[in-house]
């Protein structure tokens, strides 16, 4: 991905000099409270990640030039998402675009959404329109999960943001009223369409980004492939040594992910990203 040298954007809210202190300190509480919340990227990877270092509660540290660059690299992908939204959704949906800020932390944060543990992957909050990303989380992806690469890691940056241009279309709020009327297993289902969508979201802005800034190299779209393989419900809970359970998918198989992903590819047509209407909703 072509991103060195061009423009960031300027709704980066960076806490990650704070340590633990700055973003409240959430613990075990704060952890299970923005679970429930369920906007996360992928299901709970804790048991992928035990070990990783969380902070300690007062600590801060200044920022490395792996740090820096890192934060460069998401003010880019950021600035795109912007530029691709901006004109896309007033002219496929009739709304106006409204920028969301996205919140750079270490370990712990805190949001209108309660706390969160960066072992819980990134997140968007409607309460306050911020997406919140511990960029350890690329670190994790790439050692880990086999889902490397700086296109793959723009992915998952524009799949938060699917979530708020969802949030700005109503979509958001009324699954989550659904889910609140329903049993667990049905509720599931609306998430796992929730999630789909903000994948094929993602698609529609990798064609687009494409078209406009020329930023996709060879090799690419396959790192992004991987990255949707590799946070598949599927594939999760089996490199979690669970048995996958197709009742208790939250955001959908790896084939599901990489499926609509390229739907939105493919098509740059939101209207093709009905996930509702594809399931008989």
């Amino acid at each position: 991905m072509q991103w060195r040298g061009r423009r960031g954007s300027g709704n980066i809210e960076d806490r990650r000099g704070m340590g633990a202190a700055g973003a409240g300190g959430v613990g075990v509480v704060g952890m299970l409270a923005i679970l429930a919340v369920g906007y996360f990227f992928g299901i709970d990877i804790s048991p992928l990640v035990q070990g990783m270092d969380q902070g300690q509660p007062g600590q801060s540290r200044p920022l490395t030039e792996e740090d820096q660059q890192w934060g460069e690299f998401v003010s880019v992908v950021l600035a795109d998402t912007e530029e691709v939204w901006a004109p896309v959704l007033p002219e496929q949906a009739g709304i106006a675009y409204v920028d969301p800020k996205l919140v750079l932390f270490s370990g712990v944060v805190q949001s209108a959404c309660g706390g969160a543990s960066a072992a819980m992957g990134p997140f968007y909050c409607p309460g306050d329109q911020r997406v919140y990303l511990d960029t350890d989380f690329f670190d994790m992806m790439a050692s880990r999960m086999g889902a490397g690469g700086d296109f793959a890691y723009a992915y998952v940056i524009a799949h938060e943001v699917g979530h708020h241009v969802q949030n700005l279309t109503g979509t958001l709020g009324e699954t989550n009223r659904l889910r609140s009327q329903m049993g667990e297993r049905d509720a599931n289902q609306i998430s796992v369409l929730t999630e789909l969508q903000a994948d094929c979201y993602a698609g529609i802005w990798a064609r687009h980004a494409q078209q406009r800034f020329g930023a996709i190299e060879a090799g690419d779209l396959e790192e992004a492939m991987r990255a949707a393989q590799a946070v598949g419900d599927d594939v999760i809970q089996s490199n979690a040594g669970r048995t996958p359970v197709p009742d208790s998918f939250t955001h959908g198989s790896a084939a599901q992910r990489q499926e609509w992903l390229m739907r939105g590819f493919n098509s740059g047509d939101m209207a093709q990203c009905d996930t509702f209407k594809a399931a008989g909703l």
